[in-house]
């Protein structure tokens, strides 16, 4: 049997240095989450001394336990998920229809709509004719204005395009002398095999449309019922930079005295706890993307 190569000491030297850089660039991606989780799992009043790291010093929930005291959260819970499912797979389904159409050769509009699409990417009309726009659109104070205006995005129809411009023609042509027709070539041939592209592209709309508060103040502030778990926290962190200037915090006084408990809640406890429970949902769905994160990353971005 061939032995292998025995490596040199610069090897050595190389694999000894590139450890280590990749154990210090673990440690530093991973400790402002372990930090903030410490935080959110020690007692509020022990947090004020300091010196929590990574792990907590006096153990308790009732951090968690205070987030969710008021139903507003659970109800802004449901809105956000419900605004990511719909806006990532209308966003996944409409942007690929489209960009199917733009990548045959024989649709002669093809050009053009890809032009005015990419249009949108270097010229904005701004926020005040926006907000005009979603207003005469009658979508004010209404879930749907979380869901239309990003059904279909220019940078992902482009990524899409390309991915499906590299498939074998062979296969539409194929499936054409069988009789199919582009509806159903698209949903049994072309939708399954950009599964790649689209595991990448699901994951960036999922994580901005959870992650995004803007909207739920400029379109939807004045209805409590709209509220999204982000935009909650953004209130969350405005009432702490408050209680910091004034000393004092009717929420969280409400909060602790509605425990009756000898745990106190503080707004940095708050807000670990709920920048906790608005990370969580993202970090479980994405363990289950993972494999098809490089593979689309590569794919969809090469070749035009």
């Amino acid at each position: 049997m061939k032995r292998g190569r025995k490596s040199s000491a610069g090897d050595r030297v190389f694999n000894t240095f590139n450890g280590i850089f990749m154990i210090l660039l673990i440690v530093v991606t991973l400790y402002p989450f372990l930090n903030t989780l410490a935080i959110a799992l020690n007692n509020a009043t022990d947090t004020t001394k300091g010196g929590i790291y990574i792990w907590p010093r006096e153990f308790t929930w009732f951090n968690f336990q205070s987030v969710f005291a008021g139903g507003y959260v659970y109800h802004a819970f449901f809105i956000s998920i419900a605004r990511t499912v719909l806006s990532t797979v209308l966003n996944i389904f409409l942007t690929t229809k489209l960009a199917y159409a733009v990548s045959r050769k024989e649709y002669v509009f093809r050009k053009p709509i890809t032009i005015v699409f990419v249009l949108t990417m270097y010229f904005n009309a701004g926020l005040i004719p926006g907000y005009f726009l979603i207003k005469n659109l009658g979508l004010i104070n209404h879930f749907s204005v979380y869901v239309i205006p990003g059904m279909i995005s220019a940078f992902n129809l482009i990524v899409i395009r390309t991915f499906i411009k590299g498939l074998p023609d062979s296969m539409i042509e194929a499936a054409k002398i069988d009789g199919a027709g582009e509806f159903r070539i698209f949903m049994q041939v072309i939708f399954p095999l950009c599964k790649p592209v689209l595991a990448v592209i699901g994951l960036f709309v999922a994580v901005g449309a959870w992650n995004t508060w803007f909207d739920t103040f400029l379109y939807a502030s004045s209805k409590q019922n709209l509220s999204t778990l982000q935009y909650e926290l953004m209130k969350l962190l405005a009432n702490s930079m408050n209680t910091a200037q004034t000393g004092a915090s009717s929420m969280l006084e409400s909060i602790n005295k509605s425990k009756g408990s000898s745990y106190s809640v503080t707004p940095q406890s708050v807000r670990a706890a709920i920048t906790i429970v608005a990370a969580v949902p993202i970090l479980l769905v994405y363990p289950f993307l993972q494999k098809y994160f490089v593979v689309g990353l590569n794919v969809g971005s090469v070749k035009e």
